[in-house]
């Protein structure tokens, strides 16, 4: 049997305002904008990528997804208390770090919706 890398590289986050998502995403979140290409009138392909990601969001209206219906998007960071700071500090709604015996999670929407965890991942043992 061939065994091959397999690896997830782009999501889609359905939103209605492309241009306030990019703010969202780029100056509150901290993600960095790779692509902004107007294909036509009609199609609009914006991609942003987390620091140290190798997995990118396509934000817009190509998924065929109701804006906002993108749930529990999960991102691993080294520190939930600083993600949180970090997140409050630019204007995110994050809610308190959330104790759990597999992790330490962090918790904030988009403004359509769309909900995003950070997790700090807890040696076990």
């Amino acid at each position: 049997m061939l065994v091959m890398d397999i690896r997830i590289e782009l999501v889609s986050i359905p939103v209605t305002d492309i241009d306030r998502a990019i703010a969202f995403y780029t100056e509150q979140v901290g993600f960095t904008l790779d692509h902004d290409h107007r294909v036509s009138d009609e199609v609009r392909f914006v991609q942003i990528t987390p620091p140290g990601s190798a997995c990118s969001i396509l934000v817009g209206h190509l998924s065929g997804m109701a804006p906002g219906s993108q749930q529990q998007l999960q991102c691993v960071v080294p520190d939930a208390d600083a993600a949180l700071a970090e997140l409050r500090e630019r204007g995110v709604e994050a809610q308190g770090v959330d104790e759990q015996p597999w992790g330490r999670f962090v918790y904030f929407a988009d403004p359509d919706g769309n909900t995003w965890s950070y997790q700090q991942v807890v040696p076990q043992g």
